[in-house]
């Protein structure tokens, strides 16, 4: 490091304050034995941090400072100087604004360094001052001759990013503008992706704050916040993401949505990106959709037993519909397309009418809806149906024309599968007869409906026995069985001290019968379908979670929490109901029930009372 002729670096130190003259004595002292600089000295006893050296000497020397970390590199910028190059001028390349490349240097007054640089980089040069140690530590890890950069932005922890200064609210757009081509701002949105990628996130969530930006990650279908970014910058990430999401940047005022494909840690990611403004800023979702979690069985996602024979069974029929139904985020998506990867062959024709498409599927003919030009899904079904399509899927019956094609398609020879927005299976009976579909047509046509929920499984690192509180197994009716143990998640590093790690799907099949056409042509109301399923030993969502708590995967107040909807059938009982064979209590035909509260559902699965 060059300083003025006549004053050394110790000397300047105490002069600037920052160390005493006891400290320079002992660091002369230590450097005699240690071989090291005084600099370096200093730092390894602590009297002084790497980052007050820096700045330190940087105003001596009259130019910026700056501590190195993986933040403020550019994998791109790091290219534009050879290894050799770096390594004999003790250099770093940092990033890349406009025509001005920033490389870090130990010797930042050294004239024809900078000159030699500019002429092999073609870019001015724009010197700041680093530790020549901490030169040499990024030199190694991004100019090393076997170093994969795509592969070591993947090891980046969340502290990284914190290297990127705070903005001032009166920064004009055009500073904002040249920020996004730096490599803070493309570092950190590439940061934001892997580690929701890492953690199995479903959506990210860009939040604008009044003096900061949030981010936080929906794992599991619950909003965690894994990462905090630098103050400031919320500006220049929005602008970010609209333009790797082929956005209009300059639009902040309306919503937009774009997509981005990535590959990260070896696997096929698509990232669905929609902005909002607000008071604050624009606010960014952005949906991950993984195709690597489409490579499973109808077994892995949940299905198992009666239920899993009994949608296979109506995946095998010629042709028919059959739904799949449940709330926004319960998994019906993925369960199509699983039911779709299962009887998708060389020898069909498979067309799907989607808004978006959401995965790319092989042997699929995938039409996205755009209802700007007019392509609304009744129009792309009729006309799907004179493309030859063994097998359709309709992404969302969502009015009464849409239904009426594609029970019409179902009745002349196509299998059609599609979801639709109900809370039991039973209960998609009643929605398709609201929606202005002959009770005799959809008795025809519906092969079977599938109600899911998807529930939170207990962390298997830190899994322990539990007795849950007398009102949850009040509301399970299982007061009863007080001495059952069941297991809950305690909380560790590796699920985040929630107690989950992933889900699992929770199904209610319902395949139709002659006995449950019969009803259906008779237009009779939910209770009665279901007091004729109950007569096969039916199982609804209830039944069924509580089993998975019985087995350990998930605590029973989840189950409480993700199928509280359904019907209390303690209620019935008190009523007069009969009891199923599965020992449930059963409503009496035709005896409605009003809607209870569930104290369970209000806690979000907290859990009961634990004993040790």
């Amino acid at each position: 490091m060059l300083l003025k002729r006549s004053q050394k670096l110790g000397d300047m130190l105490v002069e600037q304050g920052v160390i005493s003259e006891d400290d320079l004595q002992r660091a002369l002292d230590s450097q005699k034995t240690g071989h090291k600089r005084l600099g370096e000295t200093l730092v390894a006893m602590k009297v002084v941090n790497a980052n007050t050296l820096v700045n330190a000497i940087a105003r001596q020397v009259g130019v910026n400072g700056c501590t190195i970390r993986h933040g403020l590199v550019d994998p791109k910028a790091v290219q534009l100087i050879e290894r050799e190059d770096a390594k004999r001028f003790k250099v770093l390349p940092l990033f890349l604004v406009e025509n001005t490349l920033t490389v870090a240097m130990a010797e930042p007054q050294s004239l024809p360094a900078i000159d030699h640089l500019a002429q092999t980089a073609g870019h001015q040069i724009n010197p700041v001052l680093a530790l020549e140690s901490n030169i040499a530590e990024y030199q190694d890890k991004y100019m090393g001759p076997q170093v994969n950069v795509e592969s070591f932005l993947t090891s980046l922890t969340e502290s990284d990013v914190e290297v990127v200064e705070r903005e001032t609210d009166e920064e004009a757009s055009a500073e904002i503008d040249r920020m996004i081509d730096g490599s803070p701002i493309v570092n950190l949105v590439n940061l934001a992706f892997l580690t929701a990628i890492r953690h199995n996130a479903s959506d990210i969530h860009v939040e604008p704050d009044r003096h900061s930006t949030r981010i936080r990650y929906r794992i599991d279908g619950i909003l965690q916040e894994l990462m905090t970014p630098p103050a400031g910058m919320h500006a220049a990430v929005v602008s970010r993401i609209k333009v790797i999401g082929k956005m209009d940047i300059s639009e902040k005022r309306l919503p937009q949505e774009g997509r981005v494909h990535v590959v990260a840690e070896g696997r096929d990611i698509d990232l669905r990106v929609s902005t909002m403004p607000t008071i604050l800023g624009e606010k960014v979702v952005i949906r991950i959709l993984d195709r690597s979690k489409l490579n499973v069985s109808l077994e892995q996602l949940g299905l198992d037993g009666p239920e899993l024979d009994e949608f296979q069974t109506m995946l095998r029929k010629p042709h028919g519909l059959a739904l799949v139904t449940g709330p926004t985020g319960s998994g019906k998506t993925t369960t199509l397309y699983c039911a779709i990867d299962q009887i998708k062959d060389f020898g069909r024709n498979v067309l799907t009418v989607e808004d978006p498409v959401e995965y790319q599927l092989d042997l699929v003919n995938q039409i996205q809806i755009n209802d700007g030009i007019g392509l609304t899904f009744p129009r792309a079904l009729r006309s799907i149906l004179r493309q030859d399509p063994d097998v359709i899927l309709v992404g969302e019956i969502r009015d009464a024309e849409t239904a009426r094609v594609a029970v019409q398609a179902a009745l002349t020879g196509h299998i059609v599968l599609s979801t639709l927005h109900t809370n039991t299976s039973p209960g998609a009976v009643v929605r398709m007869i609201d929606m202005g579909i002959e009770p005799y047509l959809l008795a025809s046509a519906l092969n079977g409906a599938v109600a899911q929920r998807l529930v939170r499984r207990n962390c298997p690192a830190c899994i322990a026995s539990y007795y849950p509180s007398e009102a949850a197994l009040r509301d399970a009716d299982r007061v009863d069985d007080v001495r059952r143990v069941y297991k809950k998640g305690e909380g560790c590093s590796k699920c985040h001290q929630t107690g989950f790690s992933g889900r699992v799907a929770v199904y209610e099949v319902m395949a139709v019968d002659e006995g449950l056409r019969h009803l259906i042509h008779d237009e009779v109301g939910e209770e009665e379908l279901k007091d004729h399923l109950r007569q096969r030993n039916w199982r609804d969502l209830r039944a069924n979670g509580l089993r998975l708590a019985e087995r350990g995967m998930a605590t029973l107040e989840e189950v409480l929490r993700v199928t509280h909807v359904e019907t209390d059938t303690r209620v019935r009982a008190e009523r007069g109901g009969t009891a199923p064979p599965d020992g449930t209590p059963r409503a009496a035909p035709n005896q409605s029930r009003a809607p209870q509260p569930n104290p369970q559902a209000q806690a979000a699965g907290t859990p009961g009372r634990a004993e040790a």
